[in-house]
């Protein structure tokens, strides 16, 4: 039986890109290993599902199609930028969404569901776009002091209008991501 590594998510809009290439920018020119995501490869993660079997892909499709007919498109704001697990210990840097409770509402219906098909709950969700992973410690204290700096960023609006179903496959250069399905709010 063949698996896909799959992951449910919302696409950042292309015209947002280049305010975040900007920031990307200003963290490039410190001296230090962060491994940054590609422009075109910019989402906020709704789900990871790691491995899954293909044969469950269309029940899977099913239930996602269930939870996001209740949901019209909605409006969210980019805005922040902050690390995880917290600005004194980088693993992740990322931008943030203000006013998320829509899309918490949707994450927790999901996830509901989800555990009925027998993925693990997610412990913590958080919604944010990961823009770059933290390799090593190396001028640390600069890269906390860029955050710091674009800790209250705007970065725009954009209106959800889709989730999508994608396929995540591993190369040495980064993840190439492939749309399975697209769900319409």
């Amino acid at each position: 039986m063949s698996q896909v590594r799959a992951f449910l998510a919302i696409d950042l809009d292309d015209d947002l890109k280049p305010k975040i290439n900007k920031i990307i920018k200003e963290f490039k020119q410190i001296d230090t290993r962060i491994k940054y995501v590609e422009l075109a490869n910019l989402h906020l993660t709704l789900k990871f599902f790691g491995e899954i079997d293909t044969a469950g892909l269309k029940l899977l499709e099913e239930t996602i199609a269930k939870v996001v007919s209740e949901f019209k498109p909605f409006n969210i704001k980019i805005k922040s930028c902050g690390a995880f697990p917290n600005r004194n210990h980088i693993k992740v840097i990322w931008v943030g969404i203000e006013d998320d409770s829509i899309i918490r509402d949707m994450h927790d219906k999901l996830d509901k569901e989800f555990t009925k098909l027998g993925f693990d709950k997610d412990r913590k969700f958080s919604t944010h776009l990961t823009i770059g992973r933290m390799k090593s410690a190396k001028n640390k204290n600069q890269v906390k002091s860029t955050i710091e700096e674009f800790s209250d960023v705007e970065i725009g609006e954009m209106t959800v209008n889709n989730i999508v179903l994608k396929k995540s496959t591993l190369k040495p250069s980064g993840p190439i991501y492939e749309d399975l399905k697209v769900f319409e709010l």
